[in-house]
């Protein structure tokens, strides 16, 4: 039985799942964003540098900006890191864009981005600034975000129905970030290597479920409930995210994936509690008037759209 063998230690726990989350019953992605708002214009986050005004007729590269100067920006807190690339141009730096470069994922979920003196180009176009800002990466930053999803029900077990449209109540745990103060998926980033289903799961234990702190003994329980649901999720997005913190030159991209407790006896029932780089948690009505860090509205109204075209009355 070296399953059972297998859940002696915590390492081997945690590899065990992050393992069996790896086949996924993919769908299809959707539309990607074309268009960003939010890094465009005020200061740049975790500084004082104001990004250069840029109008909503001057974003694309290919429309002529002459007055464009943007302010130059990377944060001294990145250098060194070993999650972060060096600057451009030190010795030794010779990255392969859009391309697999070692471990590190260079290609984008856009497709082919220019690279202009030797720097990468955001493909949706001016932020405002350039340089990497607080970004590891020079291009794309890969990440990945899981939206674990369930029907809200009353106190008999009933899915509630939303009183306006009659329309059954889909909820989503969100967690609030350390170092906005905002409510997003509890998502991060991709590690070399590491495959974006695995990300996706390890940050939901991590954020939601606090699951750095937890024993081992803590853990045994869960390893079960989560081997069958995490490996059936639906692949909702992946593309461009219109995050504060892109600039001209690095970028945030996400994969995204559905877990839906159908049921809500699985991680539906379990009791969440904030860890790693959240502050809160919480499961929350999906409406349209949800407000989410970055473009997770969009994420996550996707999966509203889909939960609701599977739904039938039996779910109840």
């Amino acid at each position: 039985m070296e399953f059972i063998a297998g859940l002696i230690t915590g390492i081997q726990i945690r590899t065990f799942i992050i393992t069996t989350l790896c086949v996924l019953m993919i769908r299809s992605s959707v539309t990607m964003i074309t268009v960003h708002f939010k890094c465009r214009g005020g200061l740049y986050p975790r500084s004082n540098v104001q990004r250069f005004p840029v109008p909503d007729d001057k974003v694309s590269w290919s429309t002529e900006y002459k007055e464009y100067q943007p302010r130059n920006h990377t944060a001294s807190s990145i250098r060194g890191q070993p999650w972060a690339d060096p600057n451009i141009g030190e010795p030794g730096f010779n990255p392969q864009w859009n391309a697999m470069d070692g471990k590190v994922n260079r290609a984008s979920y856009m497709g082919q981005y220019s690279i202009k003196d030797g720097y990468p180009l955001n493909p949706i176009g001016r932020t405002g600034i350039t340089g990497r800002g607080v970004l590891g990466r020079w291009g794309p930053n890969h990440a990945a975000d899981p939206v674990v999803t369930r029907w809200k029900r009353n106190d008999n077990g009933v899915i509630e129905k939303d009183k306006q449209n009659n329309k059954p109540i889909l909820q989503c745990v969100v967690i609030k970030r350390r170092d906005t103060g905002e409510w997003a998926l509890p998502g991060g980033m991709v590690d070399p290597g590491e495959k974006m289903s695995a990300t996706a799961v390890r940050e939901f234990q991590e954020e939601a479920m606090n699951s750095l702190v937890m024993t081992d003994d803590q853990k045994v329980p869960l390893v079960e409930k989560f081997k069958k649901f995490f490996s059936e999720g639906d692949e909702i997005y992946q593309g461009y995210i219109d995050d504060h913190r892109n600039t001209d030159n690095a970028w945030m991209e996400t994969i995204a994936y559905n877990f839906h407790d159908n049921s809500g006896s699985t991680v539906g029932a379990l009791k969440l509690h904030a860890g790693d780089d959240a502050v809160g948690v919480q499961w929350v009505d999906i409406t349209p008037d949800i407000n989410l860090y970055a473009s997770h509205k969009n994420v996550v109204m996707l999966v509203y759209q889909k939960c609701l075209s599977h739904f039938s009355q039996s779910d109840s």
